[in-house]
């Protein structure tokens, strides 16, 4: 039996469907908000971005666009691109053939009735993903965009943690990781509050802040 190819090595297997970060010869990042949309950060997440007149990228977990329609289509509404977060947050390589596939085509719909495409986009959560899945993913035209900048937020650090985590680490063509949806009791308040702070610093080095589609130059989905 052999062992299944780490992520690393399935994403040397992999280098188009399977990406982590663009080229570094734009001064382009993406900031890329998983577990969207809860009725709690999500909104704060939207109102900072708003005011500093960014464009973000949001993966949906499907059953929360179905509990929070009004916060899904402001997302859709204020210009964000989307991509398919699995329908409940399921961890990928322990399903199924024929589960795995139910939990990216039913969010696929869900995302479709509010934006009017299926996303081109996935991102497995927790970035896990085996290497069938991937291939099924390839077959339907979808990119796997994981990231290579994680601010760890999800452990409910201050702003200036948050903050520090990102710039530390982040440089042109990065893809960072956020949340701007929340298990329960968790606290993402420092999030909303290191947003600014990391947005003024990406600004001051002339790095333009933009959407997973047009850092890697892929289309948002199929109409």
């Amino acid at each position: 039996q052999p062992r299944p190819l780490t992520l690393a090595e399935l994403r040397k297997k992999y280098p188009s469907t399977f990406v982590l970060n663009a080229p570094s010869d734009k001064r382009q990042v993406a900031l890329t908000f998983d577990d969207a949309p809860d009725d709690n950060f999500t909104p704060q997440i939207l109102d900072v971005l708003k005011r500093e007149g960014v464009k973000a990228t949001f993966f949906i977990v499907g059953n929360r666009a179905e509990a929070h329609p009004d916060i899904m289509r402001r997302i859709v509404q204020e210009g964000h691109a989307v991509g398919n977060h699995s329908y409940n947050h399921a961890n990928l390589p322990k399903l199924s053939d024929a589960h795995f596939r139910e939990q990216i085509q039913k969010t696929d719909q869900i995302i479709r009735r509010f934006t009017g495409y299926t996303p081109k986009m996935v991102r497995p959560p927790y970035g896990e993903i085996a290497e069938e899945q991937i291939k099924w993913l390839a077959s339907q035209g979808k990119t796997i965009v994981n990231w290579n900048v994680d601010s760890l937020d999800w452990k409910g650090l201050s702003a200036d943690q948050v903050a520090t985590n990102v710039l530390s680490h982040v440089h042109p063509g990065s893809i960072v990781l956020m949340h701007s949806g929340g298990g329960t009791g968790e606290d993402l308040s420092g999030t909303v509050n290191a947003l600014p702070i990391i947005i003024k610093a990406l600004r001051d080095e002339n790095i333009e802040m933009v959407t997973i589609p047009e850092l890697l130059q892929l289309p948002q989905g199929v109409s």
